[in-house]
């Protein structure tokens, strides 16, 4: 039997079914398009459910694909089996009404056995039927398959509901006893065990069920249809001979690189394979367009990226790794899916994001979830605790459980729930991302004080320190914003007679009070002191500035691209401002201007700004929009920002007018179909040009290049120059990215052309300086060393003597760079330009050839240049 690769392995498939005349169906996105009923693609029908149930008709009805899959019902087994995975790869092969059992067997029994293509030998495999359909059996019988290869099984026909259904036929192949002590009941009776792996599954679609009738009364479909489905990833263990699917090439890889990070060779370990195979899922599911959330595909994403970095830690890794191994996947998957490569900064810098966020509470997390297992006397952990971990700490409940598990506890599911339930009640986020907050711990959440915040009014007050945590300090009331819905905290110092300290962030407490954290070690005697809390006015300002000018920017991105426009995500400092949203396509230059022009002609007029609470409802009914994943109560404070009316709990300005100017910086994509904005507002737009660093450097490095190219001519009494393009006066708008964008792109031609004239001007000066070959020459044939030019002079020279001859042969050599380079020209029929080359580079430790008319070549040996020559001379003299 052949050992292949698992690339080799879906080659051979889809060229196979090719040959029999399918049509190949590249591999559906993992995403579900237009199918609710699906969260991911989990199977190769899955991805053809159009052809089968009626709604598109195919133009072939015979289809191969091989397709990317996503399973995720029992996450837990990963890693125990020898072949569960939660992304896996599908072959398939379905015919629509077309050709039926005998053609099917014939393609399996042909693609299995055969040398040509998988070569298997056939006592080794062994094929259920469903124990009434005679005519599979029979079909197996005539292919030559012995009957005790021929395994009857009531598993064996494939029924959901009402609808197309039929008996099936799998295909098993057998390890032999090194895989257990197993017999063939185990096929029959559909025991799961490592000797005897189901590869294949042929689905034979012929009856129509329906639920007044028993199965053997089942009505035959009209139009009958095959839907077969074959494991990559068990293929290719069989094939390569390896203990389980972890130890193919398809995983190996990742899984070594994996052991090298964290100094620990790989001999089957559970974690090993948990890293490998989760790895994969996300990658593969970032790359179709997934985001990582706390729903739907987006919580199964961070349930996985979190028990990889779990199983990361228990191995001694306490850094961000997975991004390294999303290298290794992309190594690997990209021959057969090449837009991988593409998108891999991306995946990678989603993936880093998330795993620093959780690592910041892992470790907190873990603590806490041992100190409750002491504390519990029962083995259980309760549902409160269950969700404390989650919503404090990160903690998917399913990681809980599996913690749980090591230490022989349970967890309360129902309990959970209802915590769920109630948070949902207070419609308060879960907050998993607590930027600074990496050690919180019950402490947060028993602390019930009321804290206020006044800045919507205020910048500066008086108020009392009324806890000290650690890590930071809670102020009766405060001016200071906390960070939340995209905009960052204030800045700021609290300060008295005795103290003076500086806030460098601040964040919300699971009871809503603002923990201000401080730049300097916390006086342990500062609570119940008063104080003066003081916002950093400037840095506020240009905060408000940039959040009303994204409120402004969304507005206008959904009136110019369309109502689909939804935030994704976006980022308010004093700095810049950053926007998300999802598109279908890249924007264009103009529409940037467009878009940019029209935020513009919104903030030319005054217009005092206005906030009001109002019943979610009534907001909705005004046109309020949402912040991306944000959650409001019943009651919501609105922003009137005269274009605009927005649910937003943030600061912004006074007057729309007071943005002044805004300007784009950049647009460019972060996934498949969710687009960024980077913005500047008011005065920040006049560092626009100074912070395109990699434009400018770019730009720079090419004046530098071309002065000393401009240098070197006037040294050797040169005269050139090329237009610096030094007079450019800034706009404050993406104007200046697209003209630093053509002036890279005008430099790079100036300076190509600079150089190549320089190069030429030097080659002319080169030619000029070589002086008459009269001692080189021998009747019509000139044989030289010609000193201080290179290969392209060299060739020049040539060029321009050949004329000069008539039945006449040139050589000529120099030394360029430690090495011989050889030239040789000839209009004489009698004298072969390559082989007299050949022979000269010869002696020279060297090799090249070339036509009759024109050959050159090259050697290692400089000191054997004039033997050379002279080899020459003998040969045409």
């Amino acid at each position: 039997m052949k050992n292949l690769k698992g690339h080799e392995i879906r080659k051979i498939w889809l060229n196979f079914f090719s040959d029999k005349g399918h049509r190949i169906e590249e591999s559906a996105s993992l995403i579900p398009n237009n199918d609710p009923t699906l969260l991911w693609m989990n199977s190769g029908v899955a991805a053809l459910k159009q052809y089968f149930d009626g709604r598109v008709v195919p133009k072939n009805p015979c289809i191969v694909n091989v397709q990317k899959c996503i399973r995720t019902n029992d996450i837990e087994n990963v890693g125990n089996t020898a072949r569960h995975h939660t992304f896996f790869e599908m072959l398939g092969n379905f015919s629509i009404g077309d050709y039926f059992r005998d053609d099917a067997i014939d393609y399996a029994y042909e693609i299995l056995s055969s040398p040509k293509y998988f070569d298997m030998p056939l006592d080794k495999l062994y094929f259920t039927y469903y124990p009434t359909d005679n005519e599979t059996y029979d079909k197996w019988l005539d292919k030559g398959i012995k009957p005790e290869n021929l395994i009857p099984s009531e598993n064996n026909f494939w029924e959901i509901g009402t609808g197309p259904c039929g008996p099936c036929t799998e295909v098993f192949y057998d390890r032999g006893p090194d895989f257990g002590d197993h017999t063939t009941e185990s096929i029959k009776k559909d025991i799961e065990n490592d000797r005897y792996v189901e590869l294949w599954n042929i689905v034979l679609s012929q009856y129509n069920a329906k639920d007044d009738l028993a199965r053997e009364e089942y009505p035959e479909l009209p139009s009958k249809n095959i839907d077969t489905g074959g494991g990559l990833e068990r293929f290719a263990s069989v094939f390569q001979n390896a203990k389980t699917n972890f130890e193919t090439d398809l995983f190996l890889p990742i899984i070594n690189r994996f052991g090298e990070i964290a100094q620990i060779e790989y001999t089957g370990q559970k974690s090993f394979k948990i890293v490998a195979d989760h790895i994969r899922t996300i990658t593969m599911a970032l790359n179709d367009g997934a985001m990582i959330s706390n729903e739907g595909r987006g919580y199964v994403i961070r349930r996985l990226l979190r028990r990889a970095v779990k199983h990361g830690k228990q191995n001694g890794i306490d850094k961000p790794f997975l991004s390294d191994l999303v290298t290794v996947v992309i190594e690997l998957m990209k021959p057969f899916y090449p837009g991988l490569e593409e998108k891999a900064s991306i995946i990678k810098k989603i993936i880093h994001n998330e795993e620093v966020k959780f690592l910041e509470t892992l470790n907190s997390g873990e603590e806490k979830l041992l100190e409750i297992i002491k504390r519990s006397d029962n083995k259980l952990i309760s549902g409160e605790n269950a969700f404390l971990l989650y919503d404090t700490y990160g903690f998917p409940l399913e990681l809980t459980e599996e913690y749980a598990e090591e230490k022989g506890f349970k967890v309360d599911i129902a309990g959970f729930k209802q915590e769920m339930e109630k948070q949902k009640e207070r419609a308060r986020n879960a907050r998993t991302d607590t930027s600074s907050l990496t050690s919180q711990n019950s402490e947060y959440l028993e602390f019930k004080e009321t804290s206020e915040f006044v800045g919507y009014d205020r910048l500066d007050e008086m108020t009392e320190v009324i806890k000290v945590f650690p890590e930071g300090i809670v102020l009766r009331k405060t001016p200071f914003y906390a960070t939340s819905g995209g905009q960052i905290a204030d800045k700021g110092v609290i300060y008295n007679d005795d103290y003076h300290l500086h806030v460098i962030d601040v964040n919300k407490l699971p009871n809503g009070q603002f923990l201000h954290s401080i730049k300097e070690d916390i006086p342990e005697n500062l609570e119940g002191q008063t104080v003066r809390a003081s916002v950093d006015q400037e840095n506020r300002e240009f905060t408000e500035y940039h959040h009303s000018a994204t409120h402004l920017l969304f507005k206008v991105l959904r009136d110019t691209l369309g109502k689909h426009v939804s935030q994704q995500g976006s980022q308010v400092t004093s700095t810049s401002l950053r926007f998300d949203f999802n598109h279908f396509e890249n924007l264009t230059d103009e529409e940037i201007i467009k878009i940019e022009e029209l935020v513009n002609d919104m903030i030319q007029e005054e217009y005092f700004t206005s906030t009001s609470i109002l019943s979610v409802d009534e907001a909705k009914e005004k046109g309020a929009i949402a912040e991306f994943g944000e959650k409001y109560s019943d009651k919501v404070r609105t922003v009137d920002l005269k274009y605009t009316l927005d649910l937003c709990g943030g600061t912004h300005v006074k007057d729309v007018s007071d943005i002044e100017r805004f300007a784009i910086k950049a647009v460019y994509s972060i996934g498949s179909g969710i687009y960024r904005i980077e913005g500047l507002a008011n005065d920040r737009v006049d560092d626009l040009l100074s912070e395109l660093t990699g434009l400018n450097e770019d730009i720079e490095n090419l004046r530098r290049k071309a002065r000393k190219i401009i240098e070197q001519a006037k040294n050797e009494k040169m005269d050139l120059t090329i237009d610096f393009k030094e007079d450019y006066k800034p706009v404050g708008s993406y104007k200046d990215v697209i003209h630093q964008r053509e002036l890279l792109k005008d430099l790079q031609q100036s300076v190509k052309s600079l150089e190549k004239e320089f190069n030429q001007l030097k080659e002319t000066q080169s030619l000029n300086k070589v002086g008459d070959f009269s001692k080189d020459t021998y009747d019509n044939k000139i044989i030289s060393l010609v000193k201080g030019v290179n290969a392209s002079v060299l060739k020049q020279l040539a060029d321009d003597l050949i004329q000069t001859l008539d039945n006449g042969f040139i050589l000529l050599a120099t030394i360029q760079n430690k090495k011989v380079i050889f030239i040789a020209k000839s209009n004489d029929e009698t004298l072969d330009a390559g082989k007299i080359v050949r022979e000269a580079a010869k002696i020279c430790d060297g090799s090249g050839g070339g036509r009759k008319d024109f050959a050159q070549a090259g050697g290692k040996d400089t000191s054997k240049i004039n033997d050379a020559l002279e080899k020459v001379k003998e040969l045409v003299l």
